[in-house]
């Protein structure tokens, strides 16, 4: 049973997966197949009016985590996770579409695959997480502003998107550094 601690439930003295925050990271979730089924339909403005209100949760969930001190261990896995399935369906469906190359989605599968192993693997191992900083934030903005200007078709879209792939690289490298600050190897013990 849980304790009830400044109106959060919270299990074995860690703040539950059931606050505001996660809930709206759960509901990134649920906008996938709703902007599958809109993309498929062919409506490709309220499909990428689905991918803003995605979006909108990304940023409003850690904020509100952080302002009101709900930031959860779970949250901190789920949040990412969202985004990367979120990306990754609409990825898929402008290469399905056309829209994008091989070469562009192959490049953003790698690295958000090994973002999303490297979150997975620190987790479970239970090793600190690097915390969402400004560039990862960035690389975030930048997506977006890449996919809109594809499913408006901008005629610079395609130049656009590999900048982002590029410093979406770099961000990749900075958390790797960070990882490492935050967990150092441990020193081995000798054997007597």
């Amino acid at each position: 049973m849980g304790t009830k601690v400044d109106h959060v439930w919270t299990i074995a003295g860690e703040r539950d997966v059931l606050n505001l925050p996660n809930l709206l990271t759960s509901l990134r979730f649920v906008l996938i197949p709703v902007y599958i089924g809109i993309f498929v339909s062919g409506h490709m403005i309220p499909a990428f009016l689905v991918v803003v209100a995605a979006g909108v949760t990304d940023v409003l969930d850690g904020h509100i985590a952080r302002r009101y001190g709900q930031v959860t261990p779970a949250g901190e896995m789920l949040d990412p996770l969202a985004d990367k399935l979120m990306l990754f369906t609409v990825i898929v469906s402008l290469l399905v579409s056309g829209h994008i190359s091989w070469w562009a989605a192959g490049a953003m599968f790698l690295r958000d695959l090994g973002m999303i192993a490297a979150g997975l693997i620190a987790h479970f191992r239970k090793k600190k997480n690097v915390p969402a900083n400004w560039m990862g934030k960035l690389t975030t903005v930048m997506f977006y502003a890449a996919i809109m200007f594809i499913f408006f078709e901008a005629s610079f879209a395609s130049t656009y998107l590999w900048i982002v792939i590029a410093f979406s690289f770099v961000t990749t490298f900075v958390y790797a550094a960070s990882y490492r600050t935050l967990n150092p190897p441990q020193p081995k013990t000798p054997h007597m």
